[in-house]
C-alpha cells in the first residue's frame, strides 16, 4: 500500500469531479430524492459526480472497496476503501450558496470510523478552487501551503457547527451551542462539515462538533485536521462519527469535548 499513490489519485479525482459539480450547478440543478428526511435531498448531480468517482477509481484500483453518500457499499480485496461524499453540502448546492466541495478519503483496515486508519485525503471547494489534501505522516495542505491548525487566544475560539435534518434533534443541538458559547468568540453554520473541518486544519475555524454524521461526512477532513496537529474525536475514548464529533487544536478539544459531556450528561435531546 502506497499512501502517496492514493493521496495523488485522490486529489487527481477529487479536481475532476468537483469541476463536473461545478458545471452541473451552472446548468441548473435538479432534486432527484430526499433520504431522511423532506429537507435532507440528493440531487441527480449527487448520483452523476459519485458515478464519476466510482468509474475513476474502479479503473485506477480495482481491487478497492468504495463507500459513498449515494450509492451502495462495495467490499474489496486489497485492504484499502474509498471513503467519498460526491457533493458535501447538498442543499447549499441546491440553492445556490457556493459553499460545498468533493469530498475523498483512502482509508485501509475496517470501513468504519474508529476501526479504519485513514491514508490520504482530498477535500475540493470548486467554486472557489481551493484544494486542501494529506497524506499520513506528510501533512495537511492547503495547494502548496502547509496547514497548521490555530493557538485560542483570550478573545475566545472561532468556533463553527451543524444541525441535523430531524427536527427532533434540534433541542439537543441548541443547547449543546449554548454550552459551548462560553468559548466562543463567534459561531459559524455554513453546511458542508468537510470544509468545516478542512477550516480547523487551515486555522481558519478554531474548532468545530456536531452530531449526526456520517462516515463519509468526516473521514477526509479528520485526516486534514490531525494531520494540521489538531485531534479529531467523539464522545470520551470513542471515534467521531454519529454520537459527536470534535475538532480543534489540542488545548481546545478538550474544552470542548468536556463541556459537550456536559449537556448531554443532564439531558441534551439527540
Amino acid at each position: 500500500m502506497d499512501a502517496e499513490r492514493l493521496h495523488v489519485i485522490a486529489v487527481e479525482i477529487a479536481r475532476e469531479a468537483g469541476a463536473l459539480a461545478r458545471r452541473r450547478r451552472s446548468e441548473g440543478v435538479a432534486v432527484a430524492a430526499t433520504k431522511s428526511t423532506l429537507a435532507d435531498i440528493v440531487t441527480e448531480a449527487d448520483r452523476e459526480v459519485e458515478q464519476l468517482i466510482r468509474d475513476r477509481l474502479s479503473a485506477e484500483r480495482p481491487d478497492d472497496g468504495f463507500v459513498g453518500e449515494e450509492s451502495d457499499a462495495q467490499p474489496g480485496t486489497s485492504g484499502v476503501t474509498w471513503i467519498v461524499d460526491p457533493i458535501d453540502g447538498t442543499v447549499n448546492y441546491a440553492y445556490g450558496i457556493p459553499h460545498y466541495a468533493v469530498s475523498i478519503a483512502a482509508v485501509t483496515g475496517e470501513p468504519r470510523p474508529g476501526r479504519w486508519e485513514a491514508q490520504a485525503a482530498a477535500v475540493y471547494s470548486p467554486v472557489v478552487d481551493e484544494l486542501f489534501h494529506a497524506v499520513r505522516g506528510g501533512g495537511a495542505w492547503l495547494g502548496e501551503q502547509r496547514l497548521a491548525v490555530s493557538t485560542v487566544t483570550d478573545a475566545g475560539a472561532l468556533l463553527a457547527t451543524g444541525f441535523g435534518y430531524d427536527p427532533a434533534t434540534h433541542d439537543g443541538d441548541l443547547a449543546r451551542v449554548r454550552r459551548l458559547m462560553v468559548l466562543a468568540r463567534d459561531l459559524r453554520r455554513a453546511g458542508a462539515a468537510s470544509l468545516d473541518l478542512a477550516y480547523v486544519a487551515a486555522g481558519r475555524l478554531d474548532g468545530y462538533f456536531e452530531r449526526g454524521l456520517k462516515p463519509w461526512d468526516h473521514a477526509a477532513g479528520a485526516l486534514l485536521v490531525t494531520e494540521a496537529g489538531g485531534l479529531v474525536g467523539g464522545r470520551p475514548g470513542g471515534a467521531p462519527g454519529a454520537d459527536m464529533t470534535i475538532a480543534a487544536g489540542p488545548g481546545l478539544f478538550e474544552r470542548m469535548r468536556d463541556l459537550l459531556d456536559e449537556v448531554d450528561g443532564v439531558g441534551g435531546n439527540g
